[in-house]
């Protein structure tokens, strides 16, 4: 077995594999090169620097594995891997802690001056008075975000006597009150939090998350802290808020472009800076080139890995029949997160008719994928998708019926949070997933737009031509609609297919019309 490095890992990850196989290190290869030789290797380990392309891949044709020594696989063309049949493995834990403590770090900088207070002594001025901190000791710290990372933070904040809360949706309330965590709603977070740090992945729901309104909910005494991902902060709105004087100070270390020489935080003396040092540390270096090693040999082994990115392999006897149900049940993950709204409780999923006959492990995984890929920080897969579940002390409750009376099998998720109860029910015909109910209203959508606009009226003539024209003049394209309703002029629901992205304009605008009650857009 030959495996290729090329980009630098830690010296303790090559050493490992080198006990074991044999390893080739061609650090900053060129494209054409590596298209040229990877057909000699059985496993090619990279970090951010190295595109894994299709070319790439379609050229490996004795590859069996790729390694990421990280988090992100960006860099990887994975669906082609998938295709392939090459598992992608990446370490998405090995850097929590150098990340919580960096963020510490930064809090505690921020707290006390000391960036500044240490550029000004190195100048030649004693300016004590000038740098009077705060204790962070009975603070209150407000963490955006409870998965690992953030978990480990709080753990360390409550070692430093702060009090801390919480604003993440998919953790159970009994997790985190385990952890000595309460959990409330972003604005109650923002406006109670004399310091406040982001640990939630970048995703179409994060981007922008934090924006000028919701920095004019905090103190003007508060501090924020962002470790994460750049652009969850809005970083022009950040700027004014501080040069306004309603925050006190901000401590970056990511940013929506990077490298970020010329970042407009880069010029206020309220902001402690770092280029991106998360994760820069010697352990944390040691630690993912270690697990990717250790996931490279076990894969040329012929054994499972711990970190799996793409799909696991699939017993060809139920591939057929399961494939397309998988593809429904992370529709259905996907739609029930972006349609249910307040703090997550209780997860139910129904399998009736032929479905329920089979082993429904795989559905249940994909469920969740779906569920948690656009809230969780770290890759989502059916390997990992149970374990991340519980780690968020998440509970899906599956119930099976042999009998489905209106299609020959049925799938349905129930998810109940702190606001009501949401329901989305789907099946597959002719190979497709279908959505066939939401929220108790039967109607028929084929999930093939990249925009879907869900929303709650009184049955009435008018309400479709009214949202159609205000549509048409925002030059929106509508590929087809759907409306089911209880009853003839009563509670009904309306569903359009839409090309392009309903700027948050014409989504008020559509709530200002008459009888309409809600207007959510889902992107899939």
């Amino acid at each position: 077995m030959k495996v290729l490095i090329t980009d630098p890992i830690a010296a303790d990850g090559v050493e490992m594999l080198k006990s074991k196989v044999a390893v080739d290190e061609k650090i900053g290869i060129k494209p054409a090169e590596l298209i040229s030789i990877i057909d000699q290797y059985d496993a090619l380990v990279v970090r951010s620097e190295t595109k894994v392309t299709a070319e790439v891949i379609d050229a490996g044709t004795n590859l069996k594995v790729i390694g990421r020594a990280g988090v992100g696989v960006d860099n990887i063309d994975v669906d082609a891997a998938t295709r392939r049949g090459i598992a992608v493995v990446n370490a998405p834990t090995s850097n929590n802690i150098a990340a919580a403590e960096h963020t510490i770090a930064l809090m505690l900088s921020l707290a006390r001056h000391i960036p500044i207070a240490h550029g000004s002594l190195k100048a030649g001025q004693w300016q004590r008075s000038k740098f009077v901190g705060v204790e962070v000791r009975n603070k209150t710290l407000g963490v955006i975000g409870l998965g690992k990372v953030g978990t480990e933070v709080a753990k360390r904040a409550q070692g430093l006597e702060m009090k801390v809360i919480a604003f993440d949706p998919f953790v159970a309330p009994d997790r985190a009150r385990k952890l000595g965590i309460e959990m409330l709603g972003l604005d109650e977070l923002l406006q109670q939090s004399d310091f406040v740090t982001v640990h939630t992945p970048l995703t179409q729901g994060t981007r922008g998350l934090i924006t000028e309104r919701e920095l004019a909910l905090m103190k003007p005494s508060a501090r924020i802290i962002n470790c994460a991902r750049g652009g969850i902060v809005n970083e022009e709105a950040l700027f004014k808020t501080l040069e306004d004087g309603k925050l006190s100070g901000a401590a970056i270390d990511v940013f929506s472009v990077e490298p970020a020489v010329d970042n407009i935080l880069l010029k206020s003396d309220k902001v402690v800076v770092t280029p991106h040092l998360g994760a820069s540390t010697a352990e944390a270096q040691v630690g993912v080139a270690l697990d990717v090693a250790e996931q490279i040999i076990a894969v040329l082994n012929g054994q499972s890995a711990k970190y799996a990115v793409n799909v696991p392999l699939i017993p060809p006897e139920t591939l057929s029949v399961l494939t397309p149900y998988m593809r429904l049940a992370e529709l259905l993950g996907g739609l029930g997160t972006q349609l249910a709204e307040g703090q997550l409780g209780n997860i139910g999923v129904m399998y009736n008719g032929d479905i329920a006959n089979y082993d429904t492990g795989l559905l249940k995984a994909g469920l969740i994928k779906g569920l948690l890929e656009p809230v969780s920080e770290e890759v989502v897969n059916l390997v990992n998708a149970n374990v991340i579940a519980n780690s968020r002390g998440l509970h899906i409750i599956e119930q099976k019926g042999t009998t489905c009376e209106n299609y020959t099998s049925l799938v349905t998720l129930k998810i109940t949070t702190s606001s009501g109860v949401s329901t989305v029910a789907g099946t597959v015909m002719r190979g497709e997933p279908h959505i066939v109910q939401v929220d108790g209203y039967w109607l028929d959508v084929v999930p093939s737009e990249p925009y879907l606009l869900f929303s709650h009226h009184r049955d009435r003539p008018g309400i479709i031509g009214a949202v159609g024209t205000l549509l048409g003049r925002a030059d929106i394209n509508i590929s087809f609609m759907q409306l089911g309703r209880m009853r003839s002029r009563g509670p009904a629901l309306m569903v359009l297919g839409l090309d392009e992205e309903i700027p948050e304009e014409q989504r008020k605008g559509i709530l200002a019309i008459p009888d309409i009650t809600t207007a959510k857009v889902v992107k899939l």
